[in-house]
Parts: C-alpha cells; sequence; structure tokens
C-alpha cells in the first residue's frame, strides 16, 4: 500500500470526482438476496454488450459474487438516496427494507431504479485489494429517469445547468 500521505491525496482526488450510484445484486448458494452500493460502474463495449464494477476483496457478500456467475446493476434516480444509504451500510437486512422482486434471470431487482442490467460475469480481473467483475448484458430495464450523482461523500441530483 502506498504511504499514508498519498493514500490521503488518493482519496482527496477520486472523491472530488463525481460519479453515478449503482447497486449491485445477487443471491448466494441458499438463494438469499445480496447487495452492495458501488460507484465504480462502467461501460466497457457494445459487442459485445459489457460492463465492469469493482468489489472489495474485505466486504461480507464477496464470495457470493465471486461463486454466483450472474448480477445485477440498478443505476439509481435522484430520489433514491435512501437505497444508496440502505445498501452501503454494514449488518444491515436490505432487502426486508425495500421493494424488489426476483427476476427471471432469478435475480433480485430494486424496484424503480433509473435502469436495471442483468449480466451474466464475462471476466474478473484481480486488482490489488479489489477484483473488477465485467459482465456480458443479458436483460435490460430502463426507466430514463434522472439519476442519482455522488460527490465527495454526498448524493444528490444533476444540477440543472446540465439538462439545457
Amino acid at each position: 500500500m502506498g504511504n499514508s500521505t498519498n493514500v490521503s491525496r488518493f482519496k482527496e482526488v477520486m472523491g472530488n470526482y463525481p460519479t453515478g450510484v449503482t447497486v449491485v445484486t445477487t443471491v448466494d448458494e441458499n438463494g438469499v438476496p445480496l447487495g452492495l452500493t458501488v460507484n465504480s460502474f462502467a461501460s466497457v463495449s457494445i459487442d459485445p454488450l459489457l460492463i465492469l464494477w469493482s468489489i472489495d476483496k474485505n466486504v461480507s457478500s464477496y464470495d457470493a459474487f465471486m461463486k454466483n456467475d450472474k448480477f445485477a446493476v440498478h443505476v439509481l434516480t435522484s430520489d433514491q438516496g435512501d437505497i444508496c444509504s440502505l445498501f452501503a451500510m454494514k449488518g444491515k437486512d436490505r432487502f426486508s427494507n425495500c421493494k424488489w422482486e426476483l427476476s427471471e434471470h432469478n435475480l433480485p431487482v430494486i424496484a424503480e431504479a433509473s435502469g436495471v442490467l442483468q449480466c451474466k460475469k464475462f471476466k474478473t480481473v484481480d486488482a490489488g485489494d479489489h477484483t473488477i467483475l465485467i459482465g456480458e448484458v443479458v436483460d435490460i430495464q430502463s426507466e430514463n429517469k434522472e439519476p442519482l450523482l455522488y460527490h465527495k461523500r454526498k448524493f444528490g441530483k444533476i444540477p440543472g445547468e446540465f439538462y439545457r
């Protein structure tokens, strides 16, 4: 790991980079739904349709995401800050505190997201204290609602001037 000055500067620079907010879900080997808040999400390819996100190797759901060959990425709407916070909390029963249903792909899908990309695992890449998961999109739901923005450990709407 880098020295503490570099780690602090790295966190400062990355925290000042605005991103969207997603929740990624799957089920464990017993069919129990699992999910976590993720802002390390990006598109990768159009042919085939590929996306990526990264997961900390120390999170409690790490093994389930590594064992399951599919997951769903939810692009949250500007009014889903409560969902963002819920899935970022440790030790909370997340799914009993939100509306969701099991999809035809046997994935937990959270209601009212701006978009949901259900994916089969395409590839994983070891990346330090994280693993990058690349998924091939097999199902797309889109409500095309205003997304949730994350910046400096806070979230909210995209400022109005971006919509002119």
